[in-house]
């Protein structure tokens, strides 16, 4: 039976990705961007409400789906649809979309006064740390895909050398709800392990491992369900308390800010899916047409996002009124009318890692 709260929470996670990528360019604390404006609290203190949680809870919804998948695949047969739904998409989006995204950053960064065209030796000759901030080759928002699918690959062989060991396969046990809460304890020592562009490996493989092994129970998913006011209480007051420690006391707090982000992470993720199990998990026209064009959605947002700030921007007066909210706004709607355009036409389904439309 297919759980729809898993696509559910999947695609408003990706909705999400419009604010969130657009308050980057407002940060408070140095970090380059495609384009940057006057560093901004309050905007800032979106980004680190949501980052603790939202792309962890995406990798560790990969990791319950692939509890499924593998009840129906081989092993072979799961890596050659993986390879079919992140690589293709990773390789056309950095080809087709990151080169323009490094323009623009090239250009507000670095100065590039170059033509377009011209550009494309300099993004595919510049080598530095793979965002594309500087013009230099970088993959944008498809670190996640690349991301996913080793993630997935190494998990396989874990599941496979685990399966070997046990000599059957996985049991269902019923996991009291404090043991469940413990969880939480190693992700402040693995966010500093086997880190590639400021992302921990160690961090979304190990989320990806409790998704498949203890997530996918249907007896545990119910208990976040029963606890989902609980986890959500203390993950929204840890992303506050994050909030604040990072953005707004201007003080390092060290380990005490690290163990917030953690208690965000884990109990911000316990909440959704529990709140995700009792509230979405449900199917309509609504939630049906935003699943299935989410993969889509994921591969354009960032490029118009980023070319609607790129724009304002260039306009003499523009205030935080175009750059940020208008921008916003555009963006969503120039990002669905491209993934319907997209949705219709089956090769850049097919490109895109999208299931297209029969009819």
């Amino acid at each position: 039976m297919r759980k729809h709260f898993i696509d559910n929470l999947r695609w408003i996670v990706i909705l999400l990705l419009i604010p969130y990528h657009a308050s980057q360019a407002f940060n408070t604390w140095g970090e380059l961007n495609y384009i940057c404006f006057s560093p901004d609290k309050a905007i800032s203190s979106f980004i680190v409400f949501f980052s603790p949680f939202y792309m962890p809870l995406m990798f560790l919804l990969a990791g319950i789906s692939t509890r499924y998948a593998l009840k129906k695949r081989t092993y072979g047969q799961f890596i050659l649809e993986r390879t079919k739904r992140l690589m293709i998409p990773f390789i056309f989006g950095t080809l087709a979309f990151c080169p323009i995204l490094a323009y623009i950053g090239d250009k507000t960064n670095c100065g590039y006064d170059g033509g377009f065209f011209e550009h494309y030796e300099v993004f595919f000759t510049r080598w530095t740390d793979l965002s594309g901030f500087d013009g230099g080759f970088g993959v944008g928002q498809f670190w996640f895909l690349y991301f996913l699918f080793v993630i997935s690959v190494v998990s396989v062989g874990i599941i496979a050398l685990v399966r070997k060991i046990s000599g059957n396969g996985q049991k269902d046990r019923n996991i009291p709800f404090g043991v469940l809460c413990l969880f939480v304890i190693p992700l402040p020592f693995l966010y500093d392990l086997l880190v590639v562009g400021g992302k921990s490996f160690a961090e979304y493989l190990y989320v990806f491992l409790i998704g498949y092994y203890v997530l996918s129970n249907d007896k545990v998913i119910e208990k976040t369900g029963k606890y989902c006011v609980i986890t959500l209480l203390i993950g929204i007051a840890a992303c506050a308390a994050n909030v604040y420690m990072f953005i707004w006391s201007g003080k390092d707090f060290g380990v005490v800010n690290v163990v917030a982000k953690a208690f965000a992470e884990w109990f911000m993720i316990l909440g959704s899916i529990g709140a995700g199990k009792k509230l979405l998990d449900h199917t309509g026209k609504v939630s049906g047409y935003l699943s299935q064009r989410s993969f889509i959605f994921f591969s354009i947002h960032f490029l118009w996002i980023v070319m609607f700030q790129y724009w304002f921007s260039r306009i003499d007066g523009a205030g935080i009124l175009l750059t940020y909210p208008v921008s916003i706004v555009l963006a969503y709607a120039a990002t669905f009318v491209c993934s319907e355009v997209c949705y219709r036409i089956p090769f850049l389904c097919f490109l895109m890692g999208a299931k297209p439309t029969k009819s």
